[in-house]
């Protein structure tokens, strides 16, 4: 068993660094940067960033107090992280490809760049620390299945919703409890929001409006909610999930359907609940002297118990999930084979034939969670797939996107990504139409 803080402090000590590398110079991609580099974390160091556009790479050093230099080899990359010396690359290849880059943290949110950054660096046996749920709620287990023959670990972040929430239900099982669902704590959720309503909003926290977008409708709920499901094998108990609103969260257990908890659990989410944030597990006990004591320990009445954690730092807890994939080749959360639910495409306004979809966090629409069999069956477009997509025939306000909706941009990886999956997985799901 690996002690992580004192096998980190050990390679500190010997200058045996984890050496990781971002894909990404966003909002996201800047804080883990910033975590990473002040001060440095022990045994671990931030080797380069590659971003399409470089200036924002070399931002991102900079407010760390960090002056880099761009290269443009693999060479120039490798000389430069064997002496510990941070670089700025444009080119996603280079960071996948160079022999001293144990981890790639994929941060750019983009489901097609990401998917290609993640195939390449799963090709090149590097670790993959995804802070991108769009990517993997779409892809994640044709991803895991590459990652896993490769003999690599992919997996989302400890920090993120379901990170979290994976991390407790592991916990709950190891000391022998029963988990029966997990889920998110939701502050806010309304389908219709788009990027000019959450203008404001984005500006006073320096995030991208987009970006708070995909939280206020859901998309991303959805997605996180999607990548659990994948991670544990619970479902839905019904398209977009319950969502009750409790005063706190520990009002939970009695407001999802005990049947569908106790037959394969269920994915949810709690709206408007303290502590605000964070994510809980449900657990199960029906044993009346067990009962009886966690009662004693303020668990309340049973036969339901939620246990929860009150926070949720993605740039800081990330550290843990890359010492657990070196360490211990251990993912934090990942999926467990087959898609178990899946994040269908859904018109937030009536949609005209010919108009181009604008994907998450957009103006046209929002991705709702549903089991996989369903969005299959109803030949759903998956929302991580959707931006781009050229709608032949308007959709309605509220009505499901189908592939048979839209035509798709040509030669994209997501695409055979999703198909290889589908076959793979050996699901009904229609490929992607003839690109026009």
């Amino acid at each position: 068993m690996v002690s992580l803080d004192w096998e980190l402090s050990r390679r500190e000590g010997a200058q045996q660094h984890i050496r990781v590398a971002i894909a990404g110079a966003g909002a996201t991609a800047r804080m883990v940067a910033l975590h990473l580099l002040d001060p440095p974390i022990p045994g671990m160091r931030l080797v380069a960033i590659t971003n399409r556009t470089v200036a924002n790479a070399v931002d991102v050093f900079r407010d760390a107090g960090i002056h880099v230099r761009c290269v443009d080899s693999r060479a120039q990359l490798e000389d430069d992280v064997a002496r510990l010396r941070p670089v700025v690359v444009e080119d996603p290849q280079l960071i996948c490809e160079a022999a001293n880059v144990d981890v790639v943290i994929e941060a750019t949110g983009d489901v097609e760049f990401g998917a290609g950054v993640a195939l390449a660096a799963i090709r090149h046996r590097k670790h993959v620390v995804l802070l991108n749920a769009e990517l993997d709620a779409t892809v994640g287990p044709i991803l895991k299945f590459h990652a896993d023959r490769a003999g690599v670990v992919i997996t989302n972040t400890d920090g993120d919703e379901p990170g979290v929430a994976m991390s407790l239900l592991r916990y709950v099982r190891t000391i022998g409890l029963k988990p029966v669902a997990a889920g998110n704590l939701k502050g806010l959720l309304d389908r219709y929001r788009t990027p000019d309503t959450q203008r404001d909003f984005a500006a006073q926290w320096g995030q991208n409006p987009v970006k708070v977008t995909s939280f206020a409708d859901g998309t991303k709920l959805s997605m996180e909610a999607a990548i659990l499901a994948n991670a544990t094998g619970f479902k839905v108990g019904r398209r977009g999930m319950y969502g009750p609103r409790c005063t706190h969260v520990r009002d939970i257990a009695g407001q999802l359907p005990s049947d569908a908890m106790l037959s394969g659990g269920l994915v949810d989410y709690a709206l408007g609940a303290e502590p605000h944030t964070g994510a809980f597990v449900i657990v199960h006990e029906d044993h009346p002297k067990k009962r009886q004591e966690l009662t004693y320990f303020k668990m309340g009445d049973g036969p339901f118990y939620v246990f929860y954690t009150p926070y949720h730092l993605p740039y800081i807890q990330v550290v843990s999930t890359i010492a657990r994939a070196v360490l211990a080749g251990d993912a934090t959360v990942a999926p467990l084979g087959a898609p178990v639910c899946q994040v269908a495409t859904v018109a937030k306004r009536d949609l005209k034939t010919d108009e181009v979809l604008d994907g998450v966090g957009g103006f046209m629409t929002y991705g709702v969670i549903d089991n996989a069999a369903a969005v299959t069956s109803t030949n759903a477009l998956p929302m991580g797939l959707s931006s781009g997509c050229r709608l032949s025939r308007g959709v309605a306000k509220d009505a499901t996107v189908s592939w048979a909706d839209v035509t798709v941009p040509p030669v994209r990886v997501c695409d055979n990504l999703w198909k290889e999956q589908a076959e793979r997985f050996c699901d009904a799901t229609v490929a992607p139409p003839v690109a026009r």
